[in-house]
């Protein structure tokens, strides 16, 4: 790919994941061209359908969280680092309303664009979180598939308005009921629940 594309295409990326932060998935390719400065036609050179687009900007951020992961990995502690990707995972997937949903197809669809990033970041969390149990701050009872649906359920919390003002409780509370030892450096302290109306 040419450089002048290949800034072309990321421009594109930049201005739809903003898009679809303030709209969520269903976003029209059209508004997102508008919103990049450029013709409908520009933007199908690049990607040819909204999924495709979709698939493109969701598997990068996907591969971050997988990246993130591996670099939590070997500077955190096991319980530091298992809540931090948690917390980066729930945080990303709510930014990008809708996304939740595309990934929760695409772990059990093997022909879906998503599938590998979304089956290398569950992989990911789990190395975290078998981590955490070899080390005894985990329960046991529950593996990365458990971990990667606890991350779907809480991101589907955030994307709910009449919900999303309790996100950051019910996290703590899921964190907590995940781990055996508290997090050293303990990211936020829980809310009382009793201020939540």
């Amino acid at each position: 790919m040419r450089a002048d594309a290949r800034k072309n295409r990321e421009h594109l990326l930049a201005v739809a994941g903003t898009a679809i932060t303030e709209q969520g998935v269903d976003v029209s390719l059209r508004d997102i061209a508008r919103r990049a400065d450029v013709g409908l036609a520009t933007l199908l050179r690049h990607f040819p359908t909204r999924e495709a687009l979709l698939d493109t900007l969701l598997r990068t951020k996907l591969d971050e969280l997988t990246a993130n992961a591996g670099a939590l990995e070997t500077f955190s502690s096991p319980v530091d680092a298992l809540v931090s990707w948690l917390r980066d995972c729930v945080a990303w997937t709510t930014e990008y309303q809708g996304a939740i949903v595309l990934m929760a197809a695409a772990i059990e669809d093997t022909e879906s664009a998503l599938h590998a990033s979304c089956v290398t970041v569950r992989a990911a969390g789990a190395r975290l979180l078998t981590r955490a149990q070899a080390a005894g701050m985990a329960r046991t009872d529950m593996d990365g598939a458990d971990l990667f649906a606890l991350v779907m359920a809480l991101s589907w919390v955030g994307d709910q308005r009449s919900l999303a003002p309790r996100a950051d409780h019910l996290f703590n509370i899921v964190a907590s009921a995940i781990l055996t030892s508290a997090p050293s450096n303990a990211a936020e302290e829980e809310r009382d629940p009793r201020t939540h109306g």
